[in-house]
């Protein structure tokens, strides 16, 4: 549906930042060949959703109290409490609306816990109707040391507002890089209904092998057992048909 609205629009608002980009089915080339090869979940999960960068390169260090931070271009660490992306602010007041002018979003503050952070990609994000997104890791990419990304899901049809993420630094007296040219987190599409509570509360538990019905029984023996009649398994079976599934519904 050519017409359709995106499943996202994003707004790239501070200058000089890397654009989100279309998440790599290969996680930027890490997951091993054979991986790539032959298993399409691990693929399909990779390439589900937009990479998001940093706006800009910084570094934080925390002795365990206090957070310093610096950034690309700065001459020393400073104190964090809340901060400004540098130059930002003057910007932003020049080009918005007299209601808006005075609010803008800040890149970077210290959280009331210790060693939490939150940290804006620079971005505004917009939804389709009835579609949240998915702030997480990004998918099967090995983890930067020293933080962890917090998980959140956002109604970005609703709520329209600057794309952050909340940080925890799990690392203290040494340096935390973020560099713009590595991905921060992946935000996936989602559809409401799917984390509706009365969806998430009906999850039926069969107990034992005789609750498993015929129409079961047949489509495991499809999935599982006919591959390996006569001793063999053909290497990526799986990966083929879903791969040509799509081929045929494109």
């Amino acid at each position: 549906m050519p017409d359709a609205e995106p499943l996202v629009r994003f707004h790239q608002v501070t200058p000089g930042g890397r654009a989100p980009q279309r998440a790599d089915r290969a996680a930027g080339g890490t997951l091993p060949t054979r991986a790539f090869r032959y298993c399409e979940a691990a693929t399909t999960a990779s390439g589900f959703g937009w990479l998001v960068f940093p706006p800009i390169g910084l570094a934080l260090v925390w002795d365990g109290t206090e957070i310093h931070w610096t950034w690309d271009g700065a001459d020393a660490w400073h104190p964090l409490a809340v901060a400004q992306f540098p130059g930002f602010r003057d910007r932003f007041d020049a080009a918005v609306p007299d209601g808006v002018r005075g609010f803008s979003p800040p890149l970077i503050g210290a959280l009331p816990e210790p060693g939490l952070v939150n940290l804006w990609s620079g971005l505004f994000a917009r939804s389709r109707p009835g579609w949240s997104l998915l702030v997480r890791p990004p998918v099967n990419l090995p983890r930067p040391a020293g933080f962890e990304v917090f998980e959140g899901l956002v109604e970005a049809d609703r709520w329209f507002g600057p794309l952050f993420v909340n940080l925890r630094l799990t690392r203290t007296h040494a340096p935390v890089r973020f560099d713009p040219d590595l991905p921060m987190f992946q935000v996936q599409p989602i559809p409401r209904e799917a984390y509706a509570e009365d969806a998430l509360n009906t999850f039926p538990v069969v107990e034992g092998l005789d609750g498993m019905a015929a129409a079961d029984w047949a489509d495991y023996e499809r999935s599982v057992v006919a591959p390996r009649r006569g001793g063999q398994c053909p290497v990526g079976r799986h990966a083929t048909e879903v791969r040509r599934r799509r081929r045929t519904a494109a």
